[in-house]
């Protein structure tokens, strides 16, 4: 078990009458620490799974891949942080999907390589511990890591008076996954003539934010205003909409070897993500009229007046997760996908060439008055 502490200063103790300082003087309160440990404790406990009790107290978190099920397994291990959306949030009070858009990042990226999250833990650094705005992270982190599937065995909390202006934090997470030696899915076998469907995202995600935050400034736009496209939700909220954790979904089909490659649509967007799990000789050809461009894209788009092939290389465009299968597969998998709580569809084909992405669309697509391409080589 692993024990959620705040950060200890190292200097030695020093002892005089006169001075009398305490920690508390300082701006850290180990009181508020431990209150928080106490409040997040059944968070923890709900997210338990075979192999972890979800615990918290110890110096350390087991977790027993046997009582999990797996004989041969390797680990894979994933760390990120949410960005600048953050910051957003800060700045609008809504902390309450930031965790999910934590373990997201991380678990996501496990699934891509076939393997399934096992456990999580969280980093949660601030300048003064706000516990309400801290309570409601993690219960943010704990409701994620339930949607994954994984255990939240513990974290950290530190307290940094002089390292953060009032009112910030930061977060970063670690999930580590496991997968049997077999089911590695390493993308080697994906052959030119195979197919890529999209899995719809469920907006911005996690990635672009310093620049949505730009075009929110220099348009000088009302966070509050409501978005009749969104069924008149505030656009703060729109903006924050967790990402889409998939691997509830996918994990059944990657098990069953139904999958050849799976590319999770971060920093980078379709351009430079799906390269990444391509071989050397195959380059994936994207028709972006094959869906339609999420609302919030438009907006963000015609607000920053980006061009489309930008678009492409920077946000997700509606496209959270890319997934390539044989043709054989397509209904198959599109079926389970659909069944399974996604909105699948075919985006696009892998052709012999460079290693690399193209996007491409035609006139109209994307509100581009012409014709366009985008492509990016590994």
């Amino acid at each position: 078990m692993l024990s959620r502490g705040l950060s200890l200063s190292k200097a030695p103790y020093r002892s005089t009458e006169n001075m009398g300082l305490t920690y508390k003087d300082a701006g850290v309160s180990i009181d508020a620490g431990n209150a928080l440990v106490k409040a997040i404790g059944p968070l923890a406990r709900s997210t338990a799974r075979p192999g972890a009790d979800a615990e918290l107290g110890g110096f350390g978190g087991f977790f027993d891949l046997k009582a999990a099920g797996y004989s041969d397994p390797l680990l894979v291990a994933a760390n990120d942080g949410v960005g600048t959306k953050l910051k957003l949030a800060i700045d609008t009070g809504r902390h309450e999907g930031v965790g999910i858009d934590l373990v997201a990042m991380c678990a996501n990226d496990l699934i891509v390589q076939g393997a399934e999250p096992l456990f999580f833990l969280d980093y949660y650094a601030t300048g003064k511990l706000d516990q309400g705005v801290a309570a409601a992270v993690v219960a943010s982190i704990a409701e994620g890591c339930r949607t994954a599937r994984c255990a939240l065995i513990g974290g950290e909390t530190a307290e940094m008076p002089g390292m953060y202006a009032t009112g910030d934090y930061d977060l970063a997470g670690f999930c580590v996954g496991a997968v049997e030696r077999d089911k590695v899915l390493t993308g080697a076998d994906i052959n030119p003539g195979d197919i890529v469907l999209g899995l719809a995202s469920s907006g911005v995600h996690s990635n672009g934010f310093s620049l949505v935050r730009r075009i929110i400034e220099r348009e000088g736009w009302n966070l509050a205003e409501k978005l009749p496209a969104q069924g008149d939700r505030p656009l703060a909220e729109v903006l924050l909409e967790p990402t889409r954790i998939y691997v509830r979904a996918l994990l059944p089909l990657v098990q069953a070897k139904s999958i050849k490659g799976l590319a999770h649509i971060t920093g980078g967007g379709l351009l430079e993500n799906i390269p990444r799990v391509l071989p050397i000789d195959c380059h994936a050809v994207i028709n972006a009229g094959r869906w339609q461009l999420p609302p919030i894209f438009s907006l963000l788009q015609q607000g920053g007046g980006i061009a489309p092939e930008e678009m492409a290389r920077t946000f997700n465009c509606g496209v959270g997760m890319a997934v390539i299968v044989t043709p054989e597969q397509v209904t198959e998998v599109t079926n389970a996908l659909d069944g399974a709580g996604e909105s699948a569809f075919e985006i696009g084909r892998i052709e012999e060439g460079r290693r690399g992405c193209t996007v491409h669309g035609q006139a109209g697509t994307w509100n581009s008055p012409k014709d366009w391409s985008a492509t990016y080589n590994a």
